[in-house]
């Protein structure tokens, strides 16, 4: 995978930047839907799609495709739009966003999507299925797949995912990639205190597994952790990635209200508004 250089930098920038907008608009119209996560995973999921993923938009069933499991399914209209701008559907198709018979569900479901890798939405569980696929492929493909993982900071509240954490290192899955979304809130309010994770970092490392700790804003620092993730050879990489929650609207951010929240219409007004002038 090459370096990312300025040039492509900028590019990203642009997309991420439409992305956000196209995130506002979809739960706007749609008059429910989850905010906050939504907006702060738009510059990981965009690097993935546009610069580090083994992926072909026209061949959706490429065997040799990197796989991508969303566990946090509630953070779904990012990475809807994400693959409509990818070019696996028709960016119109966004407005249909959580409406009776769409393909876009509010959690990402392949009975209605078939290219998404899994169907999502109970928290705690997408490690497990990231974990399964992995181990798979290395015991009877061995081949040059990844498997990513993204996981919201909530679902280590969920014991499943520590067992999966466990069971990722016993089996040197190197080929699997998780990227936590650190953003210090969940519905009920700040992960410390709901919760807390304390230093997740060390915990996670103590599981036996690679991690690095980067700004999950930063297109520079989240393409180096990816290369160090795929020149990983003996460990699972987790990968804990700090991000602002509602990340581009700062009368939004950081406030856990907007976990589970969509915007009515002047709200998105004015978010829309200071993202075309940030």
């Amino acid at each position: 995978m090459e370096k990312l250089d300025y040039r492509k930098i900028e590019g990203l920038k642009i997309i991420a930047k439409n992305i956000r907008l196209s995130i506002i608009e979809m739960l706007e119209k749609a008059g429910s839907g989850h905010t906050a996560g939504s907006l702060d995973l738009v510059e990981i999921l965009t690097i993935l799609y546009f610069h580090t993923l083994r992926h072909k938009p026209q061949d959706p069933s490429w065997e040799e495709r990197d796989r991508l499991v969303l566990s946090c399914g509630h953070t779904c209209p990012a990475l809807y739009a994400t693959l409509a701008y990818a070019g696996y559907f028709p960016k119109d198709e966004l407005s249909t966003l959580r409406q009776f018979g769409s393909r876009l569900q509010g959690h990402p479901d392949r009975q209605f999507l078939d290219i998404l890798e899994t169907s999502s939405g109970p928290l705690g569980s997408g490690l497990s299925q990231a974990v399964g696929m992995a181990m798979v492929d290395k015991i009877y493909n061995d081949s040059q797949r990844k498997f990513y993982a993204i996981l919201s900071d909530g679902e280590f509240d969920e014991g499943n995912t520590w067992e999966a954490l466990m069971l990722a290192a016993k089996e040197k899955l190197s080929n699997l990639i998780i990227i936590v979304d650190r953003n210090y809130i969940q519905i009920g309010g700040n992960t410390e205190n709901v919760m807390p994770l304390f230093d997740l970092k060390d915990k996670i490392k103590s599981f036996n597994c690679f991690v690095d700790e980067v700004d999950g804003h930063d297109f520079e620092e989240l393409d180096d952790a990816f290369r160090r993730a795929l020149n990983n050879k003996n460990s699972p990489t987790v990968i804990v990635a700090k991000t602002i929650s509602a990340k581009g609207v700062k009368k939004w951010e950081n406030d856990y209200r907007w976990h589970g929240k969509a915007p009515n219409k002047e709200e998105a007004q004015m978010a829309i508004k200071e993202i075309n002038n940030g």
